[in-house]
């Protein structure tokens, strides 16, 4: 006979984090939005940051660039494709994604 386990603490998530940030077309247009989910110790469960600019790239609905852990594994989206990364923290992979943006950032603004 099978016994059933007791639910072992279910974890709870709470969205601490939705931003978004238009930036104006002098500065390049596009938006930065991010998200960030904590449990119940304010650890990162999930997160999501994207730089969006449709005159940049116009598929994957304009994300330029961006970073999240959906479908259960962290990566990257840049122009479309979409390949795994190492994660070692999420203060790490925010100081990254601000790197990436920024050299995007000063392209797009040079971009007419």
């Amino acid at each position: 006979m099978l016994k059933k386990q007791k639910n072992k603490s279910i974890k709870t998530e709470r969205l601490l984090e939705d931003e978004s940030f238009m930036l104006h077309k002098s500065k390049g247009n596009g938006v930065l939005r991010r998200q960030i989910w904590v449990d119940e110790s304010d650890e990162v469960t999930r997160y999501s940051l994207a730089y969006i600019n449709h005159r940049l790239f116009s598929g994957d609905n304009g994300r330029v660039l961006g970073y999240d852990n959906a479908h259960g594994y962290h990566h990257r989206h840049y122009l479309g494709e979409i390949e795994a990364t190492t994660f070692e923290s999420f203060d790490k992979l925010e100081a990254l994604f601000q790197r990436e943006f920024e050299v995007l950032h000063e392209k797009a603004k040079n971009t007419k």
